[in-house]
């Protein structure tokens, strides 16, 4: 097997991992119903495997970092399927919750090891398209995934997608045993080496950028398919088709912010991109039982919140460049502690107020990452313009 042919097998690996993630939020009314709780219950599972994901990936990642990466993966993936294999079989919503647990323990580890492999294994000059392949599994998880579960658990029930995603994870084991060569592990950055970046304003700012932006979304997103199918009037049997539509607009969103970030700068695409994403929560939550319009609405939200996407990559590694690669994956940790904040405060106000609530506080929420936004962008301008005058400064000093 060529050592394309394996990155793009990293990159299938990255997809089950991401499905078993977002599809809570494509299934979520199906989940409550079945266990007979709430869908603010049923919102929390997100957040738990989150909140378990952010924490413990950078600890465990650090604890082995001399192992062997194939023996990492292998062992990590056998623990993701663990935990799949016991959401399938397990009853109640208890047991549930402790079988995610033990899905986002191993799908962190699985997620950073693909991407380490990847690296490795890449052909010279490569690395960086290689990397992006094995995300691109991750982001199709979105776009695929998440509707895919939807149909699959309209024919078969809820616990088939987990088990289906087991079956795979157990083939895709007995590939990479077969397929990836021995890797040596790497000296890992210490944690608290790690975090000590935070005390920086500049990095703590931007990353409240992700926080608030990815928070937003996801207050919004944990609940769309009960919200489109109770409060916008979508029908059923729309609904699949309607979750493929908006997946797919998010990578061209994606691919947009790469581009737009080249062509305009940060500044202008994370501004434009957030504001978009506002106006659209916003209308979401005004437009309602008129099918094409909540759709232009879905496919211009998705388009927008994941413009910020790649821009937000970029702006942390030039924040802090002599330390991008632990900004970003200190980043990694962030987005996943939005989505467990989002889908916890969302939970709260599905159960307190209303579910169509959660449209207004995510638009709140990317608000509060514009200002963010603005102020790191005012800080880098004021250091500039510092930076210019002491040039001036010199020069006038020589003469």
């Amino acid at each position: 097997m060529s050592n394309t042919l394996k990155i793009y097998v990293l990159a299938i690996v990255s997809f089950l991992v991401g499905t078993s993630e977002y599809i809570i939020s494509g299934i979520l009314d199906t989940i409550a119903d079945s266990l007979g709780i709430t869908l603010a219950a049923a919102g929390q599972l997100i957040t738990i495997f989150s909140l378990v994901y952010a924490i413990f990936t950078p600890i465990f990642m650090g604890i082995t970092s001399s192992i062997d990466r194939r023996k990492l993966m292998v062992f990590s993936l056998g623990l993701f399927v663990i935990g799949n294999i016991l959401a399938f079989i397990l009853p109640g919503f208890g047991l549930f919750v402790v079988a995610r647990v033990i899905m986002a323990l191993g799908a962190g580890m699985v997620v950073v090891t693909a991407l380490a492999i990847a690296a490795k294994i890449a052909p010279e000059g490569k690395q960086g398209s290689s990397i992006a392949t094995v995300v691109m599994g991750f982001t199709a998880s979105l776009i695929i995934g998440v509707p895919l579960g939807r149909i699959i658990s309209s024919a078969f029930g809820w616990k088939a997608v987990f088990g289906g995603i087991a079956l795979l994870g157990i083939l895709a084991i007995i590939i990479i045993r077969a397929s990836i060569p021995p890797i040596n592990g790497d000296k890992s950055v210490p944690l608290f080496k790690q975090l000590a970046l935070l005390k920086k304003r500049k990095v703590t700012i931007g990353l409240a950028i992700t926080f608030f932006w990815l928070g937003g979304y996801s207050i919004a997103y944990t609940y769309l398919s009960p919200y489109l199918l109770n409060v916008s009037g979508i029908e059923e049997k729309l609904l699949s088709g309607v979750l493929l539509i908006f997946g797919v607009a998010s990578l061209i969103g994606s691919k947009f912010g790469g581009y737009s970030t080249d062509r305009w700068g940060v500044q202008k695409t994370l501004l434009g991109g957030m504001s978009l994403h506002i106006i659209m929560l916003v209308l979401l939550s005004l437009v309602t039982n008129s099918f094409i319009s909540v759709l232009i609405i879905l496919i211009l939200w998705s388009f927008a919140a994941w413009s910020s996407g790649p821009t937000q990559q970029y702006n942390l590694a030039t924040i802090e460049p002599e330390s991008s690669g632990i900004l970003l994956g200190l980043n990694q940790s962030v987005m996943q502690l939005a989505m467990a904040a989002g889908a916890g405060i969302g939970g709260i106000f599905v159960k307190n107020v209303s579910l169509s609530s959660v449209t207004w506080i995510g638009a709140l929420g990317v608000t509060i990452a514009i200002v963010a936004t603005l102020l790191i962008s005012r800080a880098q301008s004021f250091k500039m313009s510092v930076a210019y005058k002491t040039s001036v400064s010199r020069k006038i000093d020589l003469k």
